[in-house]
């Protein structure tokens, strides 16, 4: 049966020798489980100094126990000390760092660095995930599934066994751990994780934005980089070393294993290896699905977030409070809407489209040579063609729903969770304190001026991209009673409903009133948008079940096809290993970029005379430090006598969103920089790897230090770690 034979040739594909793939192409997100059976010889060829079992081993302490998850995989981080103290990104902390900063405590602007275990500051609601170990279970999977059954049959049966398989991996001596079966190669393989996740997560140290965000949107996803791109946190956990939500009594963490960190720096060619939690990648998309990504998600994506960036940084622009409420949320919204403009630059540049229809004809060629293959796999690519084609209009309304509605105004989704959460709440004093706490933060980086002016704008969009059949209801209470106005609705909405002002809302939840909180405008209007989804997605649940079919059966024909060249399953927020080295690139003729960047650069591109919230505006103190050239152990000194401050580096690891904050290591497992960024000439990475282009841009380890220790003055923290110089 095609089951069976599917689970033998996926296993068999990805444990093939390594040596299959092509010179200089690095490209690849392994599943560090399987290093045991990849060929090591490239990357100890490549310069790795290490064994299979010193990077992933469930019975010693291995540099997978190094490595966590941020947030169950937003971003990856990595521990440095046996105390839980533990690296990630500057834009990974940003939204804690937001979180803790006032206008009298901007340290968003100057920073923050907690100069006694006493001073490192909670927060609430963020979590670090281990990986504990993995099970390859698509054997059991494929047991209970036939050829026989429907989709939905099938998704059932997978999702049934799934929580069986989850709820016997967690034993009762390890209630705490967490377990998921998570899909690979388009449901062609399935592996059960188990992992440990700690609440107890304190902030330590941040720089500046002038250096841990310098350049911020201009110099996004760009190179050359001058970034300090990095903040830290520590684990806390029980007195018994079990996790636990926050306390006075708990204690720092004690690792497994942690990262040693090198100081000697890193040459072109070296050997590096980057490990993390890779969001999602889609190599495996058809050259229709590009085209929609293109076309629907991503042209979609920039004119939408565009007009909402626009209304904030008005906004932010004109108030330093209303800056600090929002600088999380501009920075999440621009961080893929420049992304979505890459990448469009990126598929077009490289012709992926013709390059996927070339080897669609190839595989669909194949297909056809033999009846036998003809019987399993002929309808593979009829059914994504046809199923893209049926979904195209569904698929703009849906992302026109995302961006203005769910991603629009914050008093949808408010409105939402308080209309059901208070239902169960009332009448419970600790649910009613819970949500008074997080009224209390919900309001405190609220700013309606910014939410209403973004409803207004949202809806005109909508309406006039989008065809009547997928308006929401409440557009026809708008029509009838205000004209066709939105701005005169949202002048009642927002003078109405309690989920848009502190004091209205608190006042409800000393006297809550179920019927009146279920009249409130803003209620109607997020259950109209809630409604609008569910019914769409309802109506397009056969075909999105026959694309995923479709899916499916290409990937396993394409898979037996190419049984002789080693395959990587799409990134999905599981831990990864990539490989690779340190180089320069040439992004285009006559250009050639070096492999790293130096604190001179940084100073050449100060907007001189600029305010301290400028994207290039460069803190008195560094530029002190650059004129005396006071690096300490952190600097390089060249030939000439001269010192050097390296600031960024670039790899051609194979990386992607989530792998923000992974360490990249060199041969030894030591720790020399922290990944933070692509590069613009490869936005297209997520759908085709080029690796003439791809570059991994990461922060220099020793520039890192350097910040943490001379300029900060938080030289305690450098102590804990243990540096190789």
């Amino acid at each position: 049966m095609i089951k069976k034979f599917l689970s033998v040739l996926i296993v068999f594909t990805i444990i093939l020798n390594t040596n299959a793939k092509a010179d200089g192409d690095d490209e690849g997100m392994w599943l560090p489980m399987l290093v045991q059976k990849l060929n090591m010889k490239k990357m100890q060829a490549m310069g790795l100094k290490l064994t299979a079992e010193d990077i992933y081993s469930v019975n010693q302490g291995s540099l997978k126990d190094a490595v966590i998850a941020l947030d169950h995989g937003s971003c990856s981080g990595e521990l440095v000390s046996a105390e839980g103290l533990f690296l990630t990104n500057h834009h990974c902390g940003y939204g804690e760092i937001q979180a803790h900063s006032t206008v009298e405590h901007d340290y968003l602007t100057d920073g923050f660095w907690a100069m006694s275990r006493k001073e490192e500051l909670p927060n609430p609601g963020k979590t670090v995930s281990f990986l504990i170990n993995v099970k390859d279970v698509t054997e059991k999977i494929n047991a209970v599934v036939t050829d026989e059954m429907s989709e939905k049959e099938r998704e059932a049966a997978i999702h049934k066994l799934s929580q069986k398989l989850e709820k016997e991996a967690v034993d009762n001596s390890k209630e705490w751990y967490e377990a998921r079966v998570q899909s690979f190669f388009e449901g062609n393989s399935y592996y059960l994780f188990v992992y440990e996740t700690f609440m107890d997560v304190r902030l330590v140290g941040a720089p500046p934005s002038s250096i841990g965000k310098y350049g911020a949107d201009t110099d996004n996803w760009m190179w050359p980089r001058h970034t300090g791109d990095f903040s830290m946190f520590r684990i806390y956990c029980a007195p018994d070393g079990k996790p636990a939500e926050y306390s006075e009594d708990n204690v720092p963490y004690k690792p497994k294993k942690f990262f040693p960190v090198s100081i000697k720096g890193v040459k072109k060619n070296d050997f590096a290896m980057v490990m993390g939690y890779p969001g999602g990648t889609t190599r495996y998309m058809t050259s229709w699905g590009v085209e929609n990504e293109m076309d629907v998600t991503n042209k979609i994506r920039i004119k939408l977030r565009g007009i909402k960036q626009e209304i904030m940084k008005n906004e932010m622009d004109a108030s330093d409070k209303v800056r600090i409420q929002y600088a999380s949320k501009y920075s999440r919204s621009t961080n893929y809407y420049k992304y979505s403009i890459g990448q469009n630059n990126g598929l077009k540049a490289l012709d992926v489209i013709g390059k996927k229809e070339k080897e669609e004809a190839e595989i669909e060629s194949w297909i056809n040579k033999k009846n036998k293959r003809k019987e399993k796999y002929a309808k593979a690519l009829p059914t994504i063609k046809k199923s893209i084609k049926e979904l195209k209009n569904p698929n703009i309304a849906k992302n026109y729903w995302i961006e203005a509605f769910w991603l629009g105004p914050e008093f949808i989704k408010t409105a939402l969770r308080g209309y059901y959460g208070l239902q169960k709440a009332v009448g419970n004093e600790d649910a009613m304190k819970e949500f008074k706490e997080k009224s209390k933060k919900f309001f405190k980086d609220y700013y309606q001026p910014i939410d209403k002016a973004i409803f207004i704008a949202m809806c005109n969009a909508y309406k006039e991209d989008i065809q009547e059949s997928d308006y929401p209801t409440f557009f026809e209470t708008v029509k009838n009673d205000y004209e066709g106005d939105f701005s005169k609705y949202a002048d009642y909405l927002y003078s109405t409903s309690i989920f848009v002002d502190e004091e209205k809302y608190n006042k409800f939840l000393d006297s809550p009133d179920l019927k009146v909180l279920g009249e409130d405008p803003a209620v109607v209007v997020a259950n109209s948008v809630y409604s609008l989804y569910m019914g769409a997605s309802a109506k397009t649940e056969d075909i999105a079940m026959e694309y995923g079919k479709g899916k499916r059966q290409y990937l396993a024909a394409k898979l037996e096809k190419e049984k002789n060249i080693p395959h990587y399953p799409d990134a999905n927020s599981t831990m990864r290993f990539t490989y690779g080295s340190v180089g320069d690139y040439s992004p285009k003729d006559a250009v050639l970029y070096k492999h790293y960047t130096t604190l001179k650069g940084y100073m050449e591109k100060e907007n001189v005379g600029s305010p301290k919230t400028d994207e290039f505006y460069v803190p008195q103190r560094l530029k002190d430090m650059y004129a005396k050239k006071d690096y300490g152990q952190y600097g390089i000194k060249k030939a000439d006598g001269s010192k050097e401050m390296r600031v960024c580096f670039t790899t051609n690891n194979d990386i992607t969103g989530g792998n923000s904050g992974s360490p990249v290591l060199n041969g030894n497992g030591e720790l020399i920089g922290i990944a933070f960024d692509g590069n613009w000439e490869a936005m297209s990475g997520d759908i085709a790897f080029e690796p003439e282009l791809q570059k991994c841009i990461n922060v220099d380890i020793r520039f890192v230090l350097f910040i943490i220790d001379k300029y900060a003055g938080a030289s305690h923290l450098v102590k804990e770690m243990k540096i190789i110089k």
